[in-house]
Formats: structure tokens, sequence, C-alpha cells
């Protein structure tokens, strides 16, 4: 008997607009997928790439971005900057033989939590369909480099 893969996902979400979306949606007792785990930054813009990397190598199997929706943006246009940075991971993760798809962004506002809860949803159900990651843990210790070949004069 297999057991059914469930995936480990990191959401980082906007202070001002997916974070209260998702807290409107545990108000109003909309059931979404609990893989999930949310981290809270004061803007999308604020994401750095190395968050993400981070947390794939960390063990999760997919990242959420979320943010408020492009020209609503409290700090002016950040969101661009998220989803340019979004855009990067994607070609990196691509370059490194990791599917794009274990990355998505997705623009909520505050009175949207049965839009982010869908999507948290469907997101789940990507990336259950897409598997482990499987990348190898990182455990704080540099591996020996191992001569190639040795030269002699």
């Amino acid at each position: 008997m297999s057991e059914k893969f469930e995936p480990v996902i990191v959401g980082f979400t906007c202070n001002w607009c997916s974070y209260r979306a998702a807290d409107a949606a545990g108000t109003a007792r909309v059931k979404y997928a609990p893989n999930v785990r949310l981290i809270r930054l004061m803007c999308s813009g604020r994401l750095d790439p190395t968050f993400v990397m981070k947390a794939l190598a960390g063990g999760a199997d997919g990242v959420m971005i979320t943010g408020c929706h492009p020209g609503d943006c409290h700090y002016i246009e950040q969101n661009y900057k998220a989803l340019r940075r979004f855009l990067l991971l994607r070609r990196t993760l691509k370059g490194f033989g990791i599917e794009p798809e274990r990355i998505k962004l997705v623009w909520d506002s505050a009175a949207e939590g049965m839009k982010l809860g869908h999507e948290i949803d469907a997101f789940v159900d990507e990336i259950r369909a897409l598997g482990p990651l499987n990348w190898p843990k990182w455990t704080g210790q540099a591996h020996p480099i191992e001569p190639v070949m040795e030269v002699t004069a």
C-alpha cells in the first residue's frame, strides 16, 4: 500500500493584501488545503529570490508568491518588481532542471479570501501531480572536492 504524496508548500504573502485575504478566508471559514505554510512579508516586492531557493532547498515541494494586484501596491510599484523576480526564478529553476511550475505568482486583494483559497487548492493539486521535488537536503557542510586528475611533472 503506497501512501498518497502530500506536498509541502511555502507561501510568501504581502502584508497588505494577500495575507489579509488569507485571514479573511479563515474568518469566512473557507476550506482550503492545509499544505501551505504562509510567511508574511511587508510587500511581495520584498521577496528576495534566495528566500524561494532556500524554501525549496529546505524541503518545500513548491512556493506560492502572493501580492497586491498590479497598480494597487501600497509601496507604489513593488509588485512589478515581484513579477520580474518571479519570471527570473522560473528561468533559473528551469536551468537547474526543476519544473518552473513549482513556483506560482498570485495577485489577491484583501477582499479576495475565497479566490485565494481556490488558488491554494489548485496549486496543491498541481504540485501533487508533479510529485516530490527530491532535491538533496542542505546539511550546512561542504562536500570534499576530489581532484579530477593528478598532474605530475
